[in-house]
């Protein structure tokens, strides 16, 4: 599949504690999909990558509904992303689910959609690239963060009226006690049906001064990011995700972005750029976040960045930064 400037997908902050939490170590993540380690490190990653990582939290915890109920629950509210925050403080259970719902755009794969009826609120979740849905669990702990949310907001054990899944979701019953409602398997969407009286419900958690800060900050962001990112810019984000044990290609770079080397080539140009600058600050940038990390050997962070021997990292990384890794990771950790 040809990445798209919109398949990129931002990992959130809290994921991999969450994780940790429940006995599942990032490592035994990459290790399954056989993802390269700088999926832990990386803010994003691909779609696919995106949807890997998750089906591997599935397959390593056992069970489904096990998986989304635990991790629903695991997550810390002090970890939310601002997008996050900014429906957590929301007025009430209304407004921080049509905050959800515009600030989803900023976090694809999925898309949420709102609708009042009657007595009843329905969110359905849709896929923003309609050719590939998520894995099962994704879809479950989307929904099931949207009434955590609302428990957690209100202080109040809110209940669904009713969820749908389209896939089989592992254990039902398990499901049922954490909505507190009918799970129906099969269904023709992804949705959750909640009370439309609890959408009145105050949260506790209201924070008019934060939201004064955070919405101007968020619709912003939504809208820079709503426009395509440069060349260059896609370029960068290919390398760094293909450095590990090599060094990527102008032409296999091109095939991602659907063009020509030549064509490329041209564009770098344009933008006062070249690949091999692009990729000198491709491995740059990643070697000092590698080395900010000390679960990271430095020989171990020549190889994620594409050096055979630790000697050319070494000669390299002096020149980028006047000291030896060793002496830049003392400096800035304080490790030996």
């Amino acid at each position: 599949m040809k990445l798209r400037s919109s398949d990129r997908i931002k990992m959130p902050p809290g994921f991999w504690a969450g994780l940790n939490q429940l006995g599942i170590s990032a490592r035994d993540v990459a290790r399954k999909t056989q993802l390269p380690l700088s999926i832990i490190t990386e803010p994003e990653v691909t779609g696919a990558q995106y949807f890997a990582i998750w089906q591997a939290y599935s397959d390593l915890i056992g069970d489904t509904a096990k998986g989304i109920t635990k991790l629903a629950t695991a997550f810390e509210t002090a970890k939310y992303p601002p997008t996050v925050l900014a429906t957590y403080h929301a007025r009430d259970y209304r407004d921080a689910l049509s905050r959800m719902v515009r600030y989803k755009q900023m976090c694809p794969p999925e898309n949420l959609y709102m609708t009042e009826e009657g007595e009843h609120c329905t969110i359905e979740l849709g896929w923003q690239d309609t050719e590939q849905s998520g894995p099962p669990v994704l879809v479950g702990i989307t929904l099931a963060f949207l009434l955590e949310l609302g428990r957690r907001g209100t202080g109040y054990p809110l209940t669904a009226k009713l969820v749908e899944f389209s896939h089989s979701m592992g254990d039902v019953q398990a499901l049922e006690a954490y909505f507190g409602c009918r799970i129906q398997m099969s269904a023709k969407h992804n949705r959750l049906t909640l009370h439309r009286r609890d959408l009145d419900r105050l949260f506790v958690s209201y924070n008019e001064e934060l939201l004064e800060i955070l919405t101007p900050a968020l619709d912003q962001s939504l809208d820079e990011q709503q426009r395509s990112p440069s060349t260059s810019e896609m370029v960068k984000w290919i390398m760094k995700r293909s450095l590990t044990g090599g060094r990527p290609n102008i032409q296999a770079v091109a095939n991602e972005l659907s063009m020509s080397d030549r064509t490329l080539q041209r564009r770098l140009t344009d933008d006062n750029t070249s690949f091999k600058q692009l990729l000198i600050q491709a491995r740059h940038e990643q070697a000092r976040e590698y080395l900010a990390d000390p679960a990271f050997d430095i020989k171990e962070v020549a190889y994620l960045i594409g050096y055979a021997d630790q000697n050319s990292f070494y000669r390299a990384f002096r020149l980028w930064e006047g000291v030896t890794p060793s002496k830049w990771r003392t400096q800035h950790l304080g490790t030996n």
